[in-house]
């Protein structure tokens, strides 16, 4: 079919900061107290704000819901730190997608990556469409993207790297043939945080975390942001935020920013981590395939030297044991530093089955067609020390794969 002619331009990125990341991560929505000069900001708790006159407030903030303190210095670090002009904070990461799918008018098309968050998943096939957006979604999404386009199609979705198969896509290479077709493209940055990639300054026009993940870092905030540069979206997004009202408290926002701080470092950390603990997984007799960016393995590795810093891999990666789902259930309950839990990027490592925890909402046949079987183990790689990490691995590999055998040749002796 004939599509119309309506591109768009990659909308402006934002001036090049002076200064470097871990400078901008300590100092960017930081100023010091005017008042007592504390280096740290306090805690606005305060749910309204008195005014001089009627609709006359005495500073720039009227009611907390609108916009707060703690909120707007921690949107103005994560903009500073994704290269944009512009961020906004949500109560999740999932209440971000929400509002970004909510922007659609009702008959809008969105096109997505096949292998998404669980949460996404459900919101594009549960909720979406109960407003009237339809979601297309594609494993090949730089291949096949023009066979999916129409005259409605608004939104281009992608995760990369994906959950949980890491499977990586080349954001300026989708952002040139949607652009072209006058198409918005978000990139869920989650997986890698702003230190290792910046989707903007690849093309696209939004960029969302959960924050709950890399940004925070802690484990202790559930939180979403979506960062981008068009004065218009500013505008459109920032009314929802206001108007829906999923806003993140003061005291979370006080704390992502507070873990928002160290992240450099800890990325670095979680990256050095993970790297050990896949090269170890890969050498494996006990594993059948290992999905990590940083490996030269990977079926994406060139994507990932291109659009990562330095070609990091993040802390991120999942592998398929032998054994079947018997044996990546047997994992996960075998390691000892590793937590069995859901979630990521936090300091603490965690492990966790895919198929039964994360993703048990999408149905078996979409989960498998893409990667996401039953023996497939997702792995998030905290800060601590890389050798024990590896030794944690290597043993409840052994326990996994090992040991059932040994007691079933056993129990078949005593048998005999």
């Amino acid at each position: 079919m004939t599509l119309p002619d309506h591109p768009i331009e990659t909308p402006p990125r934002a001036p090049s900061p002076v200064h470097r990341f871990g400078t901008l991560a300590v100092h960017a929505g930081s100023p010091h107290d005017p008042a007592t000069g504390a280096v740290i900001e306090s805690i606005s708790l305060s749910t309204t704000f008195a005014q001089t006159g009627v609709g006359k407030p005495i500073g720039e903030y009227e009611y907390s819901r609108s916009s707060n303190p703690n909120r707007d210095n921690f949107e103005k670090a994560v903009a500073a730190l994704e290269h944009a002009k512009y961020a906004l904070a949500f109560s999740s990461g999932s209440a971000t997608t929400a509002i970004i799918l909510q922007s659609l008018a009702a008959g809008s098309h969105v096109i997505s990556v096949s292998d998404v968050y669980g949460g996404t998943h459900r919101y594009f096939t549960q909720v979406a469409k109960a407003h009237g957006v339809k979601v297309t979604f594609t494993p090949e999404i730089e291949v096949d993207i023009r066979e999916h386009i129409t005259p409605d199609t608004k939104l281009v979705w992608i995760e990369t790297p994906s959950n949980p198969t890491l499977r990586l896509v080349d954001i300026r290479a989708v952002a040139t043939q949607a652009h072209e077709h006058g198409i918005m493209v978000v990139v869920d940055n989650t997986f890698l945080s702003p230190y290792v990639q910046n989707p903007l300054d690849l093309g696209a026009d939004i960029v969302v975390h959960s924050v709950t993940k890399y940004i925070n870092g802690h484990s202790d905030v559930v939180m979403g942001v979506a960062a981008f540069n068009s004065d218009a979206m500013k505008e459109r997004l920032g009314f929802l935020q206001n108007a829906i009202g999923a806003i993140p408290s003061a005291f979370d926002s006080w704390l992502a920013h507070r873990g928002l701080k160290t992240l450099h470092l800890r990325a670095k950390e979680a990256t050095i981590n993970a790297t050990t603990v896949a090269k170890a997984l890969e050498a494996s007799p006990h594993v059948i395939a290992v999905n990590y960016p940083g490996l030269d393995s990977h079926p994406h590795r060139a994507i990932a030297r291109k659009q990562h810093r330095n070609g990091m891999g993040g802390g991120m990666l999942s592998f398929r044991i032998k054994g079947g789902a018997a044996a990546a259930e047997r994992f996960c309950q075998t390691t000892n530093i590793f937590v069995l839990a859901e979630s990521l990027g936090g300091v603490e490592s965690l492990v966790e089955v895919p198929s039964s925890m994360t993703h048990a909402g999408i149905p078996k046949e979409s989960r498998e067609a893409v990667g996401v079987f039953d023996d497939l183990v997702r792995i998030s790689c905290g800060i601590e020390d890389a050798e024990d990490l590896k030794a944690d691995v290597l043993q409840a590999l052994e326990r996994a794969v090992v040991w059932p055998k040994i007691s079933n040749g056993l129990n078949g002796l005593a048998h005999g």
